[in-house]
């Protein structure tokens, strides 16, 4: 399978929407919703709309604000990670206990969406790969992970621990529902 991970642009914003305008949640269909703008959202995620999710996360595209790569097969988006500065998601600061030390600049991996006709094929590792290339040559400090704790599927959208472990992520901490991985860069 030949493929391109390209970081997300606003030149790329139509590729994206696409994307998840077509994307099928057939294990999950509530998140048809979400446009990967749950973690950037502190309204009520329960009432957010896919609208008001589409028009947020435009508005979000255009400013920047939203960051991760889009994985392409033949032009044709195929896949997102949302990867991004850890103080750009206001709900993972909000619901999740992350900061030691506020001074460490860290890299958050929030969600990999890989459309079901592409699953298990090694995508997200290329992925996560092209993530530790990019940022190991920036001033950030970690790359840091969520997963959860339990069985991976396909309601594992943070990706498997298994994943975090390949590439040489240590679990940081430990919670009732999902672990902290953190891969130093420094």
């Amino acid at each position: 399978m030949e493929i391109e991970i390209k970081p997300l642009t606003s030149d790329l914003k139509e590729d994206y929407l696409s994307l998840f305008d077509n994307m099928i949640h057939k294990e999950n269909p509530e998140w048809s919703k979400c446009y990967c703008n749950d973690y950037h959202f502190l309204g009520d995620v329960e009432t957010c709309t896919r609208e008001m999710s589409r028009s947020l996360i435009i508005k979000r595209i255009d400013e920047e604000e939203l960051q991760g790569y889009l994985v392409f097969e033949n032009s044709k988006p195929i896949g997102w990670c949302n990867a991004n500065d850890r103080s750009n998601y206001q709900r993972l600061l909000r619901d999740y206990d992350l900061i030691d030390n506020p001074l460490d600049k860290v890299c958050s991996v929030v969600c990999f969406l890989i459309h079901p006709d592409h699953r298990r094929k090694g995508i997200s590792q290329k992925v996560l790969e092209k993530i530790i290339a990019d940022y190991s040559n920036t001033d950030y400090d970690y790359i840091e992970s969520y997963p959860r704790k339990g069985e991976a599927n396909a309601s594992n959208f943070k990706g498997p621990m298994e994943l975090y472990k390949k590439y040489d992520f240590n679990k940081h901490k430990e919670h009732d529902e999902y672990y902290v991985m953190r891969k130093k860069l420094k």
